[in-house]
């Protein structure tokens, strides 16, 4: 199930995700604060995806003024390189939404290129400060490839249907090997959006949904139990 929300200007599509993002964040902090005997101690899970197209996204986030104290950003993929590499999820984050009042927040990145991908993955799924999301802002790719789940990577089978928050996967038609949160997982976060942009992007989305195919954004948007919550701009 998707709710579609269209723009025809770039910087209306970003400023209305931050602040739909902001009114989420916040619904979560106060359910969890609600729910928890000591509202002092309940955090918040973001989940931002990379690229170039959610840098003004991103950028208006952080002067959102929430209570990013109680805020842990995270990421829904990363390339496996250092994160002094331009490819980099996380060197994006920290330049884009890790400034300002979200200055404040805890960063979790998902890479640490000391160790082996299969080894790192296996101690994120092991780890209990990477909780599942409350949000999650997805981007798509024009192959249908959400989060770094690829159709094409010999792990598909495995990224579609393991109950592991997160996964390994080496994309055939992409660089770099990745960190990726699973489908389990991307299924079960409360508030999901996708941020797209252009004609190709929403006729991907909406041939995604009138039949099931073979690609990560066709299987995520014809779940039953997920919504989403699509930002497209012409």
């Amino acid at each position: 199930m998707i709710e579609l929300r269209t723009f025809d200007d770039p910087r209306a599509h970003s400023d209305a995700l931050a602040h739909a993002v902001s009114d989420a964040l916040k619904a979560s902090l106060a359910a969890r604060g609600a729910a928890d005997a000591s509202a002092q101690t309940a955090h918040a899970t973001l989940a931002v995806s990379g690229g170039t197209s959610p840098k003004p996204f991103l950028q208006t986030l952080s002067r959102e003024l929430l209570d990013w104290a109680h805020i842990d950003v995270t990421l829904v993929d990363d390339r496996w390189v250092p994160e002094s590499d331009a490819a980099s999820n996380a060197h994006l984050v920290r330049d884009t939404l890790l400034q300002h009042a979200a200055a404040a927040t805890y960063f979790l990145p998902l890479v640490d290129t000391s160790k082996s991908l299969e080894t790192h993955v296996a101690e994120l799924n092991a780890d209990t400060r990477y909780r599942l999301p409350d949000v999650v802002v997805l981007g798509m790719g024009e192959d249908g490839h959400t989060a770094s789940i690829f159709a094409d990577a010999p792990e598909w089978d495995v990224a579609i249907s393991t109950s592991d928050r997160y996964v390994a996967v080496h994309p055939g038609s992409a660089p770099h090997a990745r960190v990726s949160l699973s489908m389990s997982a991307l299924r079960q976060v409360r508030q999901v959006f996708l941020f797209i942009a252009g004609q190709k992007k929403l006729d991907v989305l909406n041939a995604a949904l009138a039949t099931q195919q073979k690609n990560a954004i066709s299987t995520l948007a014809n779940d039953e139990g997920v919504k989403l919550d699509v930002y497209w701009c012409a």
